[in-house]
């Protein structure tokens, strides 16, 4: 009978652990069921914040490609201002140069009576004056005898043999040239020695 009391437990036993089994074999599928569902939960979540982040990285990107583009509008406004201010003068400076050329003409006709040198003076201080305001606002002059010819500032306009001065520097100068800054207003015309 102890035996069998001992068979009877064992088995009461064996049948007790296939129900545990059995029943946590249910709960490891009911928990697998319960993590799809959060699964399933959590993905639409993920899915948006995905989604929102992606837009904000494209956000980023747009607003990094509008800032350098606001620099460099800022840039070249800045450079379109210095510009304007440096050579703001041009269009005066290029109405008033064939003045000055033609005070320059009237100073090498000869005077011989007094009211003509008088005449002169007048003439030699006007064009002191316009000079002066020229050079005041950065206005130069350009082709020398002498100088070397330089084709940027410079038209040449013949070539001459000249014992004075060396070859491809100006023999002399049939108008004169301007420069405002760095930019030319009017090229020196030139002969060229050969």
């Amino acid at each position: 009978m102890a035996d069998e009391t001992e068979n009877k437990l064992k088995d009461d036993k064996i049948t007790e652990d296939s129900d545990t089994t059995a029943s946590n074999a249910t709960s490891v599928e009911e928990m697998i069921e319960d993590e799809n569902v959060v699964q399933e939960e959590i993905d639409p979540k993920q899915t948006e914040l995905n989604e929102a982040l992606a837009r904000v990285s494209g956000l980023e990107d747009q607003l990094l490609r509008s800032q350098a583009e606001i620099q460099n509008m800022q840039q070249r406004h800045a450079r379109e201002i210095q510009n304007v201010h440096k050579y703001d003068g041009q269009k005066l400076a290029s109405a008033v140069l064939p003045a000055v050329d033609n005070l320059e003409r009237a100073l090498l006709v000869e005077s011989e009576d007094a009211v003509a040198q008088q005449i002169k003076t007048g003439v030699e201080m006007t064009l002191k004056t316009l000079v002066q305001a020229l050079t005041d606002n950065g206005i130069s002059a350009t082709g020398e005898v002498g100088e070397t010819f330089d084709p940027t500032k410079h038209q040449a306009i013949q070539s001459v043999d000249s014992d004075d001065v060396d070859s491809d520097q100006i023999a002399s100068v049939l108008q004169k040239g301007y420069i405002l800054q760095d930019r030319v207003l009017r090229p020196a015309m030139v002969a060229v020695a050969k």
